[in-house]
């Protein structure tokens, strides 16, 4: 760095002129002003280790259902409602005294008291925005639901996660701070375009998480329909085949003829290229191209990644105890990412074979909450948070199970009953990592369809997993016209979840 010598002159917001002068080399290295007084301020503020939770959790694991859950069947349910608004599903007391869940999960009810359930989350939005739910933009559409690469999207919390990370020296090295299971989003049904939610927006596509790619067979077969479309086959949420793994994405593997060795030299060739070519690495996409090498030659060297990924190594015992489906081995794989040295783990319970399927409940609600998804849920999230109990990992592993929204309080009278979106009171569950135990915030009214007390919007969900994970929710990014952007709009810490 650039110094400038000469006595200090110190101005009114604690910068010195030293500081100031020092800003134009910072540029050079990817810091503005606007990130110079972020930083000054966040490092010398008195209260930021003083306030509850803060920096409590080392890892996250996000749990994301895509399609969305009905809070009715899940953890608001309502066993006094009108038959067309409570179902046929009956209720279960849980592990939290005087609070019920619903009977689908029998699991789940035993671990309850290790859980936050926020039963009062809202926002204006009933679309399938999981880059609302996920990221700092403060409204979304259709267009920008459908288009990942819509200018007006905000990074991924991942990706937020991962770049703060570097960007401060946290990073630690052992293994990617963003990663995705089971498989790139989108990537594994047929019908529409590529959803927008786990990307780097405008940080650039080298802090996009790292994907693995699921290799199995499904043991169980399933319909799906979608208006007139119809899917029979396999589906890997309901059971799979213990051979089953995960494995980088193929752009990361190396071939079977390739040695560490060679892979070295191969590095030191593209090194000596890469000195002839300085002038490209001055530029912003010479620099994404640098970031994009380093990342796949840390991912093909990481030994601690390729074994956290080999649930094999897990006793059968471990894994059955997880459930042999696609979400159950994911949480378990997710489980020995973090233990490797991962920051946040995400698992996506996508879409497979139809679009519009996955929690998106609209046609047979019952037939598919009973037998596709409630049992895959139930064993991998109790599962999940069991484990890291058992290895008392649970207090510093935060752990979030989201979605878009909920699902409407009145069924529907569609083909085998349904329930449709509903974004103006929904549930969202916390555990460890700084989280209350046996806590219930929030409360929505007789049928689950406005919220009765205790207002949560997704961004302040955002808020506290930042908070949690030591990052200042003050903190401000750079776009990419070199503009300072905030982090999350009108976001505050849910201060009733943190213990």
């Amino acid at each position: 760095m650039l110094r400038i010598l000469g006595s200090p002159k110190r101005l009114c917001d604690g910068l010195t002129r030293r500081d100031m002068l020092q800003v134009g080399s910072l540029a050079t290295l990817g810091l503005s002003l606007p990130v110079l007084f972020q930083q000054k301020n966040y490092a010398s503020n008195p209260n930021r280790g003083a306030r509850p939770g803060f920096g409590k959790a080392k890892s996250c694991i996000l749990l994301f259902l895509y399609g969305s859950p009905s809070q009715l069947e899940t953890f608001d349910v309502k066993p006094d409602a009108p038959v067309e608004v409570r179902g046929e599903f009956q209720t279960i007391p849980s592990s939290i005294p005087g609070y019920r869940v619903g009977e689908l999960l029998p699991q789940t009810s035993k671990i309850m008291h290790l859980t936050t359930v926020l039963r009062s989350v809202t926002h204006p939005y009933p679309i399938h925005g999981v880059a609302y739910a996920t990221t700092g933009v403060d409204t979304i559409d259709v267009p920008m639901e459908l288009n990942p690469r819509d200018p007006r999207h905000y990074p991924y919390i991942g990706s937020v996660v991962e770049y703060l990370s570097k960007r401060d020296g946290r990073d630690r090295g052992k293994a990617p701070t963003n990663i995705g299971l089971p498989w790139p989003m989108s990537s594994r049904r047929v019908g529409e375009v590529a959803r927008a939610g786990p990307y780097a927006a405008f940080l650039g596509g080298a802090f996009n998480p790292k994907w693995t790619e699921f290799r199995g067979e499904a043991t169980r077969h399933w319909v799906k329909t979608l208006q007139d479309q119809r899917f029979e086959g396999g589906e890997p949420y309901m059971g799979i085949s213990p051979d089953s793994r995960f494995e980088l994405a193929t752009t990361t593997e190396i071939p079977a003829d390739i040695t560490l060795d060679r892979l070295d030299q191969r590095r030191h060739l593209l090194q000596q290229l890469d000195d002839a070519r300085r002038d490209l690495e001055r530029s912003e996409s010479g620099r994404t191209y640098s970031r994009f090498q380093q990342m796949a030659f840390d991912l093909i060297r990481s030994r601690a990644v390729r074994e956290a990924l080999d649930v094999q190594r897990e006793p059968r015992s471990v894994r059955e105890s997880y459930g042999m489906t696609l979400f159950g081995q994911s949480c378990l794989v997710a489980r020995r990412l973090v233990e490797a040295g991962s920051r946040f783990v995400t698992v996506f319970w996508d879409e497979f074979g139809l679009a519009g399927s996955g929690w998106d409940t609209h046609w047979n609600h019952f037939a598919r909450m009973k037998e596709e998804l409630c049992p895959g849920f139930d064993a991998g999230f109790a599962g999940l948070l069991r484990d890291l109990e058992q290895r008392g990992l649970l207090d510093e592993t935060l752990v979030v199970c989201l979605s878009e929204h909920g699902r409407t309080p009145q069924l529907t009278s569609g083909n085998g009953g349904g329930r449709d979106h509903w974004s103006q009171c929904y549930s969202v569950v916390l555990a460890g990592g700084g989280v209350r135990r046996g806590c219930i915030v929030g409360k929505s009214d007789r049928i689950a369809s406005t919220v009765a007390e205790r207002p949560i919007s997704p961004k302040d969900i955002l808020a506290t997993i930042y908070h949690l994970l030591g990052f200042d929710i003050e903190t401000t990014l750079t776009d990419r016209t070199g503009r300072p952007v905030p982090l999350l709009h009108q976001a505050s810490v849910i201060q009733e979840a943190i213990a």
